[in-house]
């Protein structure tokens, strides 16, 4: 059972990788994390009542752009393996790509749950001085967030927030509808 299942994922997996819109989305997609680190670099010293929103844009920015980066290229080369034709065969269970490879999964497992603890301690460090002064008071210079830098933190934790929503919705989706498809072929 578990490598018809293996099967079926590389499948999928497949599809989905070899997608031209999958490619032109990451490209896209690779837009917020270089955004995110432009926008913590430029503003790293304009949050003195907590350094570390900066510092959350940079690092998650730097780290979100080598994950989207390492999809592309992971997903290019299976659109390559795919147009020279090279595919499974179903009597060939030891020749699934990732196990020739599986240090790049553990990379991207890797950096995927640094990106998850990351995520988690920006919502701390953004929402724990929520609302904070934008301009500097004169009696307490360092009791600010510059704007920009703050609102556009708030506006990627809300789009992440939004993202892992969506991801979680279509899982449980997806999961429902393998439920039906699976009792329908037992009745």
């Amino acid at each position: 059972m578990a490598a018809g299942l293996e099967k079926a994922c590389h499948k999928c997996i497949s599809k989905i990788a070899s997608n031209a819109y999958l490619i032109f989305g990451l490209l896209a997609f690779l837009a917020w994390p270089l955004t995110m680190a432009f926008v913590g670099m430029k503003y790293l010293e304009y949050c003195p009542i907590q350094p570390l929103i900066p510092l959350y844009l940079l690092v998650g920015g730097i780290i979100g752009s080598l994950k989207v980066t390492f999809l592309l290229y992971d997903s290019a080369k299976m659109r390559s393996l795919l147009s020279k034709s090279v595919v499974i065969d179903d009597d060939d269970v030891d020749e699934y790509p990732w196990r020739k490879n599986a240090h790049k999964y553990y990379i991207h497992i890797t950096l995927s749950l640094f990106l998850f603890i990351w995520f988690i301690l920006g919502n701390y460090w953004v929402f724990s001085v929520y609302k904070p002064n934008f301009i500097r008071p004169f009696h307490q210079p360092q009791d600010y967030c510059d704007k920009t830098v703050y609102i556009f933190a708030v506006c990627v934790l809300v789009m992440s927030h939004t993202v892992l929503a969506l991801l979680l919705l279509c899982t449980c989706c997806l999961h429902c509808f393998s439920k039906l498809t699976t009792t329908a072929e037992y009745d």
